[in-house]
């Protein structure tokens, strides 16, 4: 993550873009539906892009000539509901592969798949299911940042599974060679990730802009 330009067979490329069309379309809807709600929705929608963009355009390098990086989705998650982040985060990975040669413009469908679906809907349900159980609001927030990043990485591994598979083992076998060359920085990166997402979210809560009371 972000796969790069190119990297990916045209087939896979375009069937990836095919999947994310849909969840853009939705998120597109459902911004244009809570910004003309709430007055607050700018501010958190900028508070959520600038947050995904600092935090996604840190590339660490890792083992294999490979990078990892936080995805900065979860906040934007819990402040506009993850729909929305289907919206921010390919704008998001747009200016990446335009400007930082993070990514490509062929990827973008897998890249969005990955880190503005995959990633924010998975740390919204753990976010709410922790709540529902009874978990405190920090930990709620923080755990689901950071398993959202790690389904964010697992997706990838995935995705480049099934575009390479290992000759001996197949998909699977490619599944855990691509996610054990992610894991090294990825799992203290999701520690990371969830410390930062909590300390931004107290901020905005100090400034009087919350989440987003449980909407998808």
């Amino acid at each position: 993550m972000h796969i790069a330009e190119g990297f990916l067979p045209v087939s896979h490329a375009a069937a990836w873009t095919v999947v994310a069309a849909p969840f853009v379309g939705y998120g597109m809807r459902r911004l244009s539906r809570d910004a003309a709600a709430s007055p607050s929705a700018p501010l958190l929608l900028g508070a959520s892009g600038a947050f995904t963009l600092l935090l996604s355009s840190l590339k660490l390098p890792s083992v294999g000539g490979s990078s990892s990086h936080p995805t900065g989705c979860a906040l934007g998650a819990y402040l506009c509901g993850p729909a929305v982040m289907a919206v921010l985060g390919p704008i998001v990975l747009l200016f990446q592969a335009l400007l930082l040669a993070h990514g490509g413009l062929t990827t973008l469908g897998a890249n969005t798949v990955a880190m503005a679906i995959v990633g924010p809907w998975t740390s919204w349900g753990v976010w709410r299911l922790v709540q529902r159980v009874g978990g405190a609001p920090g930990v709620a927030a923080g755990l689901g940042a950071a398993i959202g990043v790690l389904a964010t990485y697992a997706t990838t591994a995935a995705q480049l599974a099934l575009a390479f598979p290992d000759p001996a083992s197949g998909i699977a076998g490619g599944f855990v060679k691509f996610a054990g060359i992610f894991a090294v920085t990825q799992l203290p990166l999701s520690v990371v990730e969830a410390l930062l997402t909590v300390a931004a979210l107290n901020v905005l809560a100090v400034r009087g802009l919350g989440v987003a009371h449980g909407r998808a």
